[in-house]
């Protein structure tokens, strides 16, 4: 399918039918499968022939689904999980222990923030938070000899701020570590990382992939690019693995190391699977994901365009927007557009941003972003509703501070219910 543009790809990569066959991929609700003899199993386990023996590391709906991703993203390989957090996590725990170090910068999802903030450090490693538009030098400086991955978003969750890709990127091949971006916000329609040197990319699928907001599910993709030899920080991948009969991925699976022992032995040994049902509704989700990424993109440039107009916002933060911060990164990145996602600061704090947000007819209060439906959230008053304004300004969230996931609604009904919201305060 390499040669196929990504739109074609949404709807053709992944699956082909053979004469007879299903249209669409099925669902292969099963957890095992049968094989006439013992050998043949047992090539299985030894990863000497491919195949499906168990769906705690394979199942073909699922493989239906991580050959379409992959194929979006440029990569050599993928492997679904059982949400974003998941493969995040299990993306790290494949190449990051005990007693090594992470860089990230600070503005990423407050989830991936927490898991790299809190639980990761309760497990001996370390993460340094750098800001998402540090230069070269003061990243540079932040290496250190334990280090062994830097990992950001293409387009941060609210902040929306964009990371220099490039640059990120060399710092951390100058320093024989991988990079590693979460790409759910752009997802590969407006931005694919591999090309701009991510080595590995991480999605919540829940999010644009899915688009409908009813299966929970995330990815990660190997670009096949990083040499894990060469870099000398990885035995992992250059030494016999005893848990999988002393293979040695890097000479079994050359570009696919990173992925392979990702899935038999990461996922093996923690389990968290994308189940085969949630695999096909993915994938309904995917046939359509251009064409939704498009539409959400020109409704969220519409609505942040009326809302830096108007009278009652203080600031809007959308990279789209020629006076954004991030504008010049978004052009050079994605010029086809960061995501659905608008931030705005209402006038009068938080008092007056919960009323707006109570007159809202079309847009649903929801802890959720980038499905179909518009749907918004005041942070100050429910992820962070413990914090005063003055705690709130520290951490970087103002009281009156609005998350508005734009929808593919028609954009005149969505600028007419924030007009009425508007309207009562």
């Amino acid at each position: 399918m390499s040669n196929y543009q990504v739109e074609t790809k949404c709807v053709q990569s992944g699956y082909t039918p053979k004469n007879g066959e299903p249209r669409f991929a099925p669902i292969v609700q099963s957890t095992t499968f049968k094989y006439d003899d013992g050998e043949q199993v047992g090539k299985l386990f030894n990863l000497e022939s491919e195949g499906y023996f168990y769906s705690r590391l394979a199942n073909p709906t699922v493989d239906v689904v991580e050959k379409k991703i992959c194929d979006l993203e440029g990569g050599v390989g993928a492997m679904c999980c059982a949400s974003g957090m998941s493969a995040i996590m299990l993306a790290i725990m494949n190449i990051v222990h005990a007693g090594e170090h992470i860089i990230a910068t600070n503005a990423i999802y407050g989830g991936s923030f927490n898991l790299l903030n809190v639980s990761l450090r309760k497990l001996g490693i370390e993460t340094t938070f750098v800001p998402t538009d540090v230069s070269e030098e003061e990243l540079r400086k932040e290496i250190r000899d334990n280090t062994r991955l830097i990992y950001s978003e293409t387009v941060t969750n609210p902040g929306l701020e964009i990371v220099d890709l490039e640059m990120f990127a060399r710092v951390a091949h100058d320093n024989g570590i991988p990079f590693c971006v979460d790409n759910t916000f752009a997802t590969p329609i407006n931005c694919r990382p591999i090309e701009y040197g991510a080595d590995i990319v991480v999605h919540s699928t829940s999010k644009y992939m899915d688009g409908h907001a009813v299966a929970m599910g995330g990815c990660i993709v190997d670009s096949g690019k990083f040499d894990w030899a060469a870099s000398g920080k990885f035995p992992e991948f250059t030494e016999p693995d005893d848990s999988y009969h002393g293979v040695v991925y890097v000479k079994q699976f050359g570009e696919l190391a990173y992925i392979t022992k990702a899935r038999v032995q990461v996922m093996r040994d923690t389990g968290m699977i994308m189940s085969p049902n949630t695999a096909f509704l993915l994938n309904l989700g995917l046939d359509t994901l251009a064409l939704r990424v498009e539409r959400h993109c020109s409704n969220a440039q519409r609505i942040a365009e009326y809302l830096s107009k108007h009278n009652k916002v203080e600031k809007v933060y959308y990279p789209g927007l020629s006076e954004d911060k991030y504008y010049d990164m978004a052009q050079k990145y994605m010029p086809k557009g960061t995501s659905g996602v608008v931030s705005f600061l209402v006038k009068g704090g938080r008092e007056k941003a919960m009323a707006f947000m109570a007159e809202l007819k079309l847009a649903m209060i929801c802890v959720h972003v980038a499905d179909a439906r518009t749907c918004i959230l005041h942070p100050a008053s429910s992820t962070h509703r413990q914090m005063t304004d003055e705690q709130l300004a520290a951490a970087g969230i103002e009281g009156g501070q609005i998350r508005l996931s734009v929808g593919i609604e028609n954009v005149e009904d969505i600028i007419a219910d924030l007009e009425q919201g508007f309207s009562a305060i």
